[in-house]
């Protein structure tokens, strides 16, 4: 009776927070392995992403633009997990429904990845031309730069909603939003720089949402 009563707790604490039911939630699915890298592609530009102790390591390589390994599969309304460790000097993202347009250029809202506290877990335009999609960007110190950090993300409709390490972050309402599309980890691209700077995923994992 007492695991029953946690457990329609839990539910209803979900729902409060994100509006979703789960009654409405389809199965966990890994997007990653810890293995290899079967079912992503490489889109745009020339940084290098491989697989080290379970994870999707992406490192940047000089006089390029920005490089995603996107998923195959395309996504609508879901729940996004995953953890990503940074090096403090590298920005990256994760694009959700994005799109490919000329060039091999990804579009598409993208999820901030960068050290503490520089827009880390709000929504930006990337190759969209509107910029910061999340107007409002309260400055945050819930993600933990050098050090493995949890992102949810919870994309329904024009809703997108984001938590750093279980604190709330981004809602965010925004019509143009709206479509089906690939998931996306960025290497952003670093100029002239030689040395390579790392960014690191595991535990990569998605649900349908309704």
């Amino acid at each position: 009776m007492k695991r029953c009563f946690r457990g329609m707790l839990a539910m209803l604490v979900f729902t409060a927070l994100t509006g979703v039911s789960y009654a409405a939630e389809g199965e966990w699915r890994s997007l990653f392995d810890g293995k290899n890298l079967d079912g992503w592609e490489k889109h745009g530009g020339k940084a290098e992403y491989a697989v080290e102790d379970g994870a999707v390591v992406g490192h940047s390589v000089s006089n390029t633009q920005n490089t995603f390994l996107c998923t195959k599969d395309l996504f609508k309304d879901f729940e996004l997990m995953f953890e990503v460790k940074v090096d403090d000097a590298l920005n990256s993202g994760v694009q959700l429904r994005s799109q490919i347009k000329e060039n091999d250029r990804v579009f598409g809202p993208q999820v901030e990845i960068a050290a503490s506290p520089d827009g880390a877990g709000y929504i930006y335009g990337e190759a969209t031309g509107r910029g910061w999609l999340s107007q409002d960007r309260p400055k945050q110190n819930v993600f933990k730069n050098g050090e493995w950090n949890q992102y949810r993300v919870l994309c329904k409709g024009p809703n997108i909603k984001t938590w750093i390490n279980g604190e709330p972050v981004a809602d965010l309402t925004d019509e143009p939003s709206n479509h089906e599309g690939f998931i996306g980890l960025q290497v952003h691209g670093v100029g002239a720089r030689a040395e390579p700077l790392y960014v690191r995923w595991r535990n990569i994992k998605i649900r349908e949402v309704k």
